[in-house]
């Protein structure tokens, strides 16, 4: 029978796969020639040393380079994320470098582009501007799905030349709280104004989604007592949130999938502002900052409810972890509704495709495999923390190549064989 993939499909996944093999190779050098020495600073002032909630600080610095490096963001962006804490910041103690005077030293290693960002991205008050400022402001979940609608049309009319009046519902309520000009917020040590330009914001948006996604599981979840899936962080449950706990996926996809939306909002709001005033030549604005849009959560244009996120991930669990209690059967059932649920992330398809493979279900599996796939290599991260990316990755690999040639162990020495990917 041929193959249930098509050639288009097929040939992305190859794209992405491309653009991921230096880091599962460990070929820094062939990313960025100067990412190795990076590194090499990072370890030299302890980061390798330095605890981080899923692992070690240096692991996370990385993780973030690769995510951002992944989704396309410019090179000072992406340097940024990987030296994104190294003076500390408002969430964490973590500074290796010293601010006052150090700031000469990482800017000769990154630049001056990265290193003004570094040094912003320490200085905020990140939880007011990421979640009072912005988040919270869209606390309805339907008026935010309605104004990316919205804003789909606003930005396709201005394309085609028939730029609307300006007051639209969306463009007012994100322009009251993210003026064209910027924001003024206040240092987290001084009280001084500092002053981010919309670009800059959207920056710290998409740092943070980052973030976010390579380092929250259920430990933050007891933690912050975030049993509804918002992400509120109101919770101060210190005592009973033992590292590292269960290792659930963590509930957090709903929080950053309304970042990405406002993300959007922001970067359509933007190219807006650059039709109407093609001669701007206000430099507080940092028009230089590309703002390029990951492929996770549909080119972030998709809102997952705290429901579901909740459900979809208990399902998942319950098939993951229960298949001596469920049978295959079973398990297909739960993960399949997971994926009913939360259709944004690999891990459930990667299971199905073990189930399916183990069943001599050789083209349900091969796409079920290459979906897993191509969504961890667009995440960049994993959403099941339990193994790391890379694990994720040749697991899934494996269950792509064993897929396309219709075989599958038939003994537990057969599958503690498996390794070898092509």
């Amino acid at each position: 029978m041929p193959s249930t993939t098509s050639e288009p499909q097929s040939n992305h996944l190859q794209t992405l796969l491309e653009s991921a093999r230096p880091f599962l190779r460990g070929q820094l050098e062939n990313v960025d020639v100067k990412l190795p020495s990076l590194v090499a600073v990072l370890k030299s002032v302890g980061a390798g040393e330095c605890w981080h909630k899923h692992g070690s600080f240096l692991d996370h610095l990385v993780d973030i380079y690769r995510i951002l490096k992944l989704w396309g963001a410019p090179d000072e962006v992406c340097l940024c994320g990987l030296f994104h804490s190294a003076y500390s910041n408002s969430y964490v103690n973590l500074a290796i470098f010293d601010p006052s005077t150090g700031r000469d030293i990482v800017r000769g290693h990154v630049g001056e582009a990265a290193e003004r960002l570094i040094h912003l991205f320490c200085v905020v008050p990140r939880q007011q501007l990421i979640h009072d400022d912005l988040l919270f402001q869209y606390s309805n979940e339907s008026e935010l799905v309605q104004h990316l609608k919205d804003s789909e049309r606003s930005l396709t009319n201005a394309r085609k030349g028939a730029l609307e009046i300006g007051d639209e519902e969306w463009r007012k309520k994100l322009q009251s709280i993210l003026p064209a000009d910027g924001i003024v917020l206040k240092h987290i040590k001084t009280g001084e104004d500092v002053h981010l330009s919309r670009r800059v914001v959207a920056t710290f948006l998409l740092m943070t989604i980052a973030d976010f996604s390579d380092q929250l599981f259920s430990f933050q979840d007891v933690l912050f007592d975030n049993s509804d899936g918002m992400l509120k962080f109101s919770g101060n449950d210190w005592a009973t949130a033992m590292w590292p706990g269960d290792g659930k996926p963590g509930l957090w996809m709903n929080s950053i999938s309304r970042m990405g939306a406002i993300y959007t909002l922001i970067v359509r709001e933007e190219e807006l502002y650059s039709i109407e005033q093609p001669q701007s030549s206000n430099k507080n604005r940092d028009e230089e900052i590309e703002l390029v849009t990951p492929s996770i959560l549909e080119n972030c244009t998709k809102v997952l409810s705290a429901k579901d996120q909740i459900e979809a991930r208990d399902m998942y669990w319950e098939g993951v972890c229960n298949v001596s209690k469920r049978g295959l059967d079973g398990c297909e059932d739960v993960l399949k509704r997971s994926l009913e649920k939360n259709p944004f992330v690999g891990e459930p398809h990667v299971v199905l495709a073990q189930i399916y493979l183990s069943q001599g279900r050789f083209e349900e599996a091969e796409k079920e495999s290459e979906e897993g796939l191509k969504l961890l290599l667009q995440w960049g991260s994993p959403w099941d923390k339990r193994m790391s990316w890379e694990g994720w990755i040749s697991w899934c690999r494996v269950l792509v190549m064993k897929s396309k040639e219709k075989s599958w162990p038939q003994t537990s020495w057969g599958i503690l064989n498996l390794g070898l990917v092509r």
